[in-house]
């Protein structure tokens, strides 16, 4: 790859340097900060060699894996200091529940890297320990013990850090009233029994704590920016860092400080709750998801789950457990790819891919691999089901906040149970192998070949695909679900349903109906495989307000009904009723939507569908 192309590529496609107002990036990706999303084209992105996918919600995240540090250092020399004009603008206006997300990112994932570094070198030590190749009482244990552990006594400060950061206030200041709350005398005053303003001050040990500092800094924020627009300039300097300490930490110790803690222990409780009322089958049933959560960003919001359960209980049982079987799963899935495959770029990427996963990074196997090929996605699905359960059985437990993987398994050293560890590669085998396995029998890469070859005989043109339902149509782009909006199912269209009837939209065959029948599948005369999804999350509604006409295997015509629906019930119930179209194996065909915010009938056609060199 050459990084210094693929960099400058990469920001022209972002909208150039005056639309990128922050970037950062994680162990696989580049996170833009833009001025304006509208600017981006996704399609010439994923294009760019060296880029495996895009992502864009709250951030437009380009997803490059393990080399991310070398683009990133590139794309920095593109775009120099980003201008102070480059400030939001006249962005958009966000959802509540994408700036919360935002606001959790922000301050948990630059964390990671501090807790998981300490985590792993305390529990190194303990291995070592448990071989006798250390004394645990000896000084030079103690010390290196000592400084593992920092990471997470600190973490309040780490938190006063990034939440500073994110909210654009000084973070020394903002650090400065953290630290208060952990200063040893400060400990000493509050565990003996003190007030404040003759007022008790509640007995908490805030070292260690996540959310009391998070609060601390939100008021902090506050504090600043008044006392900064009402302060004369002669004496700011002094008087908004000592008027804002001055109100901020006695309102933290008092009120904030006992508020944060009882969150972040209900946030502990709540996780070991769903774990003893559903035992394995909660760790099973996430190693299972975590392809999808992974894929959608949804991962993100057990980060201060893990980062709580850990600074609370020093253990996580539930995310980081499940996490180990699906990126085992996930390694041995590519492995067996590259062994398969006799494409040599699909082969290399398979190669590259299983050993970013074998050492818990699963990014570049999931966009470069799992998601391209669904009998592979069932592999992982089944590793990481088995795996999950298996170590969900053995209650396997986390004492790292880190990736999963071999050179991190460590992470399950625990110092009461030395079968924890045993049991932890246990799974990693377990996953590894059934992925691997199931991938070997049941993906055939032949099969796209003579697929593509059979298509190529009954096809002469493009096929019209008629308007399955009477509505408006309106491009995926705006469907309110980013595994739809971001085309990772497939190519093709929405409608905002007017009548609750869907039809099939050309000849073909009923591939699939699901037992919810809020889905179903069709396979076109052409070869196109389609998928209709009649309204997001409805499957939570187990079938009620749907009618299925056809089964499993029915020939059916154009025009001819398929489901039908209670538009007004279920919107009623809280769904959004927006029927979706889309062309699930888009690699084979070119899809073209004719009509957009247009209201289109049965006889209307929306979009062709081809194939790819027709």
């Amino acid at each position: 790859m050459n990084y210094q192309q693929t960099a400058a590529e990469i920001v022209k496609k972002v909208g150039g340097k005056q639309n990128i107002s922050h970037l950062e990036h994680c162990s696989t990706r580049l996170r833009f900060t833009l001025n304006d999303d509208s600017k981006v084209d996704i399609k010439e992105l994923e294009q760019i060699d060296g880029v495996m996918g895009v992502r864009q919600n709250v951030q437009c995240q380009v997803i490059i894996g393990n080399e991310v540090v070398e683009v990133y250092d590139e794309v920095l020399k593109v775009i120099g200091d980003i201008p102070a004009s480059n400030g939001p603008g006249n962005k958009p206006k966000q959802k509540l529940s994408s700036l919360v997300m935002d606001f959790i990112i922000s301050i948990f994932q630059p964390l990671i890297p501090a807790i998981a570094g300490g985590g792993i070198l305390k529990s190194m030590l303990l291995l070592i320990s448990m071989f006798g190749w250390i004394d645990p009482a000896s000084q030079t244990y103690q010390i290196l013990d000592l400084i593992g552990g920092a990471p997470l006594y600190f973490l309040p400060i780490l938190v006063a850090m990034t939440t500073a950061n994110k909210l654009k206030v000084n973070s020394l200041v903002a650090v400065s009233a953290v630290g208060a709350l952990i200063l040893p005398s400060m400990t000493t005053l509050i565990s003996e029994g003190t007030s404040l303003f003759s007022i008790g001050v509640p007995n908490v040990a805030y070292a260690s704590q996540v959310f009391p500092a998070i609060l601390c800094i939100l008021l902090y924020a506050q504090m600043e920016k008044l006392f900064t627009k009402y302060s004369p300039k002669a004496i700011r300097i002094f008087f908004v860092p000592m008027m804002s300490l001055l109100i901020t930490v006695p309102i933290t110790l008092l009120v904030l400080g006992p508020i944060g803690i009882t969150v972040g222990q209900g946030f502990a409780n709540v996780i070991l709750f769903l774990f003893n009322q559903f035992g394995w089958v909660a760790t099973a049933a996430l190693a299972a998801f975590l392809p999808f959560m992974v894929v959608t960003g949804m991962h993100k919001a057990m980060i201060p789950y893990a980062v709580t359960s850990i600074s609370e209980m020093g253990r996580e049982l539930l995310y980081l457990p499940a996490s180990l079987a699906h990126n085992l799963a996930e390694s041995g899935a590519c492995f067996a790819v590259a062994v398969k495959s006799k494409d040599k770029r699909l082969k290399s990427t398979a190669l590259s891919a299983g050993i970013s996963a074998l050492f818990g990074i699963t990014e570049p196997a999931l966009y470069g691999v799992t998601i391209l090929h669904k009998k592979v996605l069932y592999s992982v699905m089944l590793g990481s089901l088995i795996g999950g359960a298996f170590i969900g059985i053995m209650a396997v437990e986390a004492f790292a906040l880190v990736g999963p993987g071999l050179a991190s398994i460590t992470m399950f050293a625990s110092p009461e149970n030395t079968l924890n560890l045993v049991y932890a590669f246990v799974t990693l085998g377990i996953s590894f192998v059934v992925s691997f396995v199931a991938v070997l029998f049941i993906w055939k890469e032949e099969a796209v070949e003579s697929e593509k070859q059979a298509f190529a005989e009954n096809i002469s043109g493009s096929t019209n695909f008629y308007s399955p339902i009477e509505g408006e149509v309106i491009p995926l782009a705006e469907v309110n679900d980013e595994v739809f909006s971001t085309k990772l199912v497939g190519e093709g269209i929405a409608i905002i349903p007017e009548i609750g009837e869907l039809h099939a939209p050309a000849d073909g065959t009923i591939t699939m109906l699901f037992e919810t029948h809020h889905a179903i599948g069709m396979k076109m005369r052409n070869g196109a495989e389609v998928l209709f999804h009649i309204g997001l999350e409805t499957v939570q509604l187990e079938g009620k307000y749907f009618t299925p006409h056809v089964k499993e295997g029915d020939i059916v015509k154009a025009g001819d009904r398929l489901v039908s629906f209670d538009i007004k019930a279920i919107a009623n119930a809280g769904y959004d009723p927006t029927v979706i179209a889309v062309v699930t194996n888009k690699e084979l065909f070119k899809i073209n939507q004719t009509i957009t915010h247009e209201k289109a009938n049965q006889n209307q056609t929306v979009m062709t569908v081809a194939q790819i060199g027709e």
